[in-house]
């Protein structure tokens, strides 16, 4: 039996953490202290003096543990991270769990590479960000790859030197392949540089330079290479346009500002960099109806700034930090930046407006969204909290994948792997496997074949790139299975070999083919039909299903049409290949003129009348043989 009062002689006067914990054993408070003898004590001291919301919490206390650490900074790291792992009833939370989106230039590469990362680690690169648009994230390396020719692979140069022909990358211009040495590091870097340079908004030169070089074009009848360089200078006057926005003055700098309602408030965050508004973005804060507004503020710097490794140079806040808390954050910001964090609350002038304005728009965005906001968070987050307590897991669930087979009485087996993250499909993560190591229709051998793959893949990333998040470096919280035991067992094996323990459960279905509950650990588990964790587990499994047939039937279809192209003369390997990638189905090039079909730069124009003519031939000869 744990005893409060003597426990409570036995706490040391050091820093540390303490976590309070209930009758059934979960943590419902972290907190952090100085001295934790006196702080932990307080608690349990005459009652007056404390909130209604202390003293429920006090009531519920059944027994505490801490953790001493060597410095107050270490305390405030350790509860950030507790209170991020557990989400104690009584802790201001953050709910939102975002990651955005930085673009990464490798400079610390001998042959640097450009492309979209979610982790911001020290590693000697360079990162712009971060940017709350994904979409635009991606168009805008897309654009950078098309405008210069930056290698996409992953070699490691000078080991890799040399070792493999140049990529198709090299072949339509979009790389100067390095790893053929067929570029100087001095002359890639140049060009490196000037994609940076646009990166940090130095567009002017680089888009005047190219006028002019298209001009010269121009001038010499190079009309193609003209009109190469007026579309690139289109894509990045595009861009150029996009990135302006609002000039601000303010260099790298957040600026922070909450509204309130209930026990709930709202944060609203700008992201200033290099003085202009990338881009801003709200977060709801719960068990806040006792805390004042600097409270709300000191613990949402605390977790908003322990899940991102990116600070910037200035916090600009509506309110200040709570004052026995804010020099010892000061001092942890400065420790992850690794230079001064200035952290300011603005009376007058351009700081203060912009406080003023992230504070209208928290106002208005929790008038507007959160209602809505609540709803999302009760069908996502709240709908996997559900699944882990029907599953009876301790640990947290963010990352679900889900893995089904499909072929056709044996013939081009497919499996499909889908991923759901705090309850969101993540598409960019869905993966298509093509069965290679099993003949005919045995989902058991296919499973274990594309779970082997599947985590062969993260093993490879994560040894290839081990600062960066890879297609496959990151693996599922838990895995869910279109069917049952036999699809369960599958993965168990897989698992076992690899030396992991991930948790799999089976979606299994009644007799009209619908989602009707769970089985894990040989126990069918049912939910009720109505609940969020019930709609989740059946869009999980619509969702892997019909990603699995989609597959299947392009297969198919590209077989068919694979067969029927063999019998053109004229149409090679690399003519069927081309012309599958262009139309996609069999229709579409039966249907397709002459015309249509030279789009295909692999097509010529006798190549082109010949399948145009061997699909009429085919449409007069089965009108003739149905009359």
């Amino acid at each position: 039996m744990f005893d409060i009062k003597e426990e409570l002689k036995k706490l040391p006067l050091k820093p540390g953490v303490y976590i309070m914990k209930n009758a059934n054993d979960e943590i419902i408070y972290v907190g952090k202290a100085v001295k934790l003898k006196n702080r932990v004590s307080q608690y349990f001291q005459s009652s007056k003096n404390h909130s209604p919301k202390v003293l429920s919490m006090v009531s519920n206390i059944a027994e505490f543990e801490y953790i001493v650490t060597d410095t107050e900074m270490e305390a405030l790291i350790l509860e950030c991270n507790l209170i991020k792992e557990h989400s104690p009833k009584y802790n201001i939370a953050l709910k939102d769990d975002k990651m955005y989106p930085y673009i990464k230039v490798t400079v610390n590469e001998d042959f640097p590479r450009i492309f979209v990362t979610r982790r911001y680690v020290k590693d000697g690169a360079k990162y712009f960000g971060p940017i709350t648009d994904a979409t635009a994230v991606r168009e805008t390396v897309e654009t950078l790859h098309k405008m210069w020719p930056i290698r996409k692979c992953k070699k490691v140069f000078p080991r890799d030197l040399g070792k493999s022909r140049p990529c198709l990358n090299y072949h339509i211009g979009q790389c100067n392949a390095p790893c053929d040495g067929l570029i100087s590091k001095e002359e890639y870097k140049k060009i490196i540089d000037e994609a940076i340079d646009f990166l940090e908004g130095k567009h002017h030169g680089i888009i005047e330079r190219m006028k002019k070089e298209m001009e010269e074009a121009s001038e010499s009848l190079d009309f193609e290479a003209a009109a190469v360089l007026r579309d690139k200078i289109r894509s990045m006057e595009s861009i150029a346009q996009r990135q302006k926005m609002s000039n601000t003055g303010l260099n790298d700098s957040d600026v922070i500002a909450i509204a309130r309602a209930f026990d709930e408030a709202l944060v609203q965050v700008f992201f200033i960099r290099g003085g202009k508004m990338m881009g801003r973005e709200h977060f709801l804060i719960k068990n806040t109806e006792e805390s004042t507004r600097g409270q709300i503020i000191t613990e949402f710097v605390k977790q908003f700034y322990s899940g991102t490794a990116f600070i910037p140079k200035e916090l600009i806040l509506e309110e200040d930090l709570d004052f026995d808390e804010k020099e010892i954050i000061e001092g942890w910001l400065q420790s992850i930046r690794g230079n001064k964090v200035i952290i300011t609350v603005p009376q007058k002038g351009e700081k203060h407006k912009m406080v003023e304005l992230a504070g209208k728009n928290a106002i208005i965005t929790l008038e507007q969204f959160g209602e809505r906001m609540k709803r999302e968070q009760e069908k996502t987050k709240g709908a996997v909290e559900q699944i882990r307590t029907v599953l009876g897991l301790n640990s947290k669930i963010s990352r679900i994948e889900a893995y089904d087979i499909s072929n056709t009485q044996g013939f081009n087996s497919v499996g499909s792997m889908v991923v759901f993250e705090n309850g969101k499909a993540k598409k960019s993560d869905y993966r298509k496997f093509k069965i290679k190591t099993v003949i005919g229709a045995n989902d058991f051998a296919s499973m274990e074949e594309v779970l082997t793959r599947r985590i062969n893949h993260s093993i490879r990333d994560k040894m290839e790139s081990p600062n960066e998040e890879g297609k496959f470096s990151r693996l599922p919280d838990l895995i869910m299975m279109d069917g049952g035991k036999a699809q369960i067992s599958a993965a168990l094996n897989v698992l076992a070999e690899f030396g992991l323990t991930i948790p799999v459960c089976g979606m299994f279905k009644d007799d009209c083919h619908r989602t009707k509950g769970l089985l894990y650990n040989n126990e069918q588990i049912y939910m009720p039909a109505n609940s969020e964790g019930f709609k989740l587990v059946t869009r999980i499994q619509d969702e892997v299903h019909r990603f699995a047939i989609e597959y299947h039937r392009k297969l198919r279809d590209n077989a068919q049409l694979d067969s029927v192209l063999n019998h053109i003369n004229g149409i090679g390997e690399t003519r069927r290949k081309a012309l599958l990638r262009h139309f996609g189905d069999v229709e579409k090039i039966k249907e397709a003129e002459v015309e249509n079909l030279l789009e295909v730069k692999e097509m010529n124009i006798k190549a082109a009348e010949a399948v145009y003519s061997f699909f009429r031939t085919q449409k007069s000869d089965t009108s003739e043989g149905n009359n």
